[in-house]
């Protein structure tokens, strides 16, 4: 029985949706507008007699194994898409969330911030870190999930899709028939092959929970920690084992950290900070195999010219791969950047399916090119826009400034905490500011406008300014802009570009 007004507003959709309790069939969702127009033409529906929002609707009890809304995931943006249905009205008895985890969604970053802090210095735990605490929002537990009538599924992943049924077929035997489905299955740690030693005892990877208690019951006992990459993860995870006073060494193939955003003299602040803590580096290094004691422990971690590092405890940090099994063959994936591609609603190429967080490939509309972004702003930002535009008449384009910062040394007793930010796209001619005592800025500048900017322990009001920067993409003169004599100095004139 089709019905065309469902989502004329959020009112109108919640009344008829109420309706659908006496109706026994399933319910699917029209998705127009998307580049590829397969979809619409093998409905045999003019696609023209479709709104952008309009959904084909056939009835459903909804009982037993059939729900209106499933997501796929619990992380981050699990966490805040069911705050989005929550907000709308639309979650109690309707939605359903699937995780292979035992927790419900959480705040990710902490785990390889707050939660690998020492024993002693107050560290991160559950339930203190929540969605949606990160973005200063209710904390919610799982409570409040039983609460806003959501059905959480814990330890139990999705292994199969019939997406013509569409039904989701879970780890344990479960059938879910979904109206809408969303997935936010984020990613999966790029591991070290076995037969190199990726699996041996004392090696770590850290993508949730488990991983993290794992990885601090290993640094409570170790003494020589190396660590694998020299990203993110490498810097958080190294800044952590500094806490716990261990021999760390960080072991990376590129000529300085963090070589995708930070440029050679930006790193080199860094890494002397790092060096002033007692961090060792090796860079440009390639490791052939992870060695291993008689009891299959390892024991230090070989490298191209023959030398070994010892290590009682190595935690690889080498990038992680978006989790799109068994979505794969459902779905279209995007072979440049990996992920389910999907438009500027994140709908994706089959009907009722969406894709939010990490895994998704979607349009980054201020810089015209397809993206996929690993990061907690994107997580909850995708997930908040995709359920709007799902519930409401909200039609407009995904609009991300990408995002990131990293915090470490926040533990008690260290003698430097440090957070830096970036914002924008780090293409063009950068131009640093000041001299990381303990400040300092960096610009990005393409044919005389602004693109990026990071900033290293700056004031709430300087960080605030930063997006309003990125976005804008003033013109300023560069010229003006070297000449600055700190880094307050370069922001005001930044700021009297806009």
């Amino acid at each position: 029985m089709p019905f065309f007004s469902i989502i004329q507003s959020a009112v109108k959709f919640r009344r008829s949706m109420a309706t659908l309790s006496s109706i026994k069939t399933g319910i699917s969702l029209w998705c127009p507008q998307f580049s590829n127009l397969d979809c619409r033409k093998s409905s045999g529906i003019n696609p023209r007699s479709f709104s952008r929002r309009n959904y084909v609707v056939s009835a459903s009890s909804f009982a037993n194994e059939n729900r209106e809304f499933v997501i796929v995931g619990g992380g981050n943006a699990a966490g805040y898409a069911a705050r989005t249905f929550v907000e709308h009205g639309m979650a109690d008895g309707k939605l359903c969330i699937v995780s292979k985890e035992a927790y419900a969604p959480y705040e990710r970053p902490a785990l390889t911030k707050g939660y690998l802090f020492p024993l002693d210095k107050k560290p991160a735990r559950l339930p203190g870190f929540h969605t949606c605490v990160g973005s200063g929002g209710e904390r919610q537990t799982p409570d409040w999930y039983k609460e806003k009538g959501i059905e959480m599924i814990y330890e139990d992943p999705v292994t199969a899709i019939d997406a013509d049924k569409q039904t989701l077929t879970t780890n344990s035997g479960k059938l879910l028939k979904y109206g809408a489905l969303m997935i936010a299955t984020g990613c999966t740690a790029s591991r070290f092959p076995e037969k190199i030693g990726g699996n041996l005892q004392g090696v770590h990877y850290i993508r949730d929970v488990a991983d993290a208690d794992s990885l601090v019951s290993s640094l409570a006992k170790a003494q020589k920690v190396v660590v694998v990459g020299g990203g993110y993860i490498g810097m958080e995870v190294a800044a952590a084992a500094v806490g716990w006073n261990l021999d760390t060494t960080v072991i990376f193939p590129e000529t300085h950290l963090l070589p995708r955003l930070f440029t050679p003299s930006l790193a080199q602040n860094y890494e002397q900070l790092y060096q002033d803590n007692g961090v060792k580096f090796i860079k440009g290094a390639s490791i052939t195999t992870l060695e291993a004691g008689p009891d299959g422990h390892v024991t230090g971690v070989k490298l191209e010219n023959g030398s070994t590092i010892e290590a009682d405890l190595v935690v690889i940090g080498i990038g992680a791969k978006p989790a799109v099994g068994p979505f794969d063959k459902a779905v279209n994936l995007n072979t440049t950047v990996g992920g389910i591609e999907v438009d500027g609603l994140f709908r994706s190429n089959r009907p009722g399916i969406f894709a939010i967080g990490d895994v998704a490939a979607f349009p980054l509309k201020m810089y015209n090119r397809i993206s996929r972004v690993e990061h907690v702003d994107h997580a909850r930002g995708s997930a908040q826009h995709c359920v709007k535009a799902l519930l409401t008449a909200h039609t407009h384009t995904y609009d991300y400034l990408p995002y990131f910062y990293s915090r470490v040394f926040e533990y008690e007793g260290s003698s430097r905490k440090v957070w830096w930010q970036f914002f924008g796209d780090n293409v063009g001619e950068a131009i640093q500011i000041g001299n990381f005592d303990p400040k300092i800025a960096t610009f990005w500048l393409d044919s005389g406008k602004l693109k990026g900017v990071l900033l290293e322990s700056g004031t709430p009001e300087e960080f605030q300014l930063l997006p309003k920067l990125a976005r804008s993409q003033p013109s300023i003169d560069k010229v003006k802009l070297q000449s600055a004599a700190s880094v307050e100095e370069a922001l005001e004139i930044a700021k009297a570009s806009l």
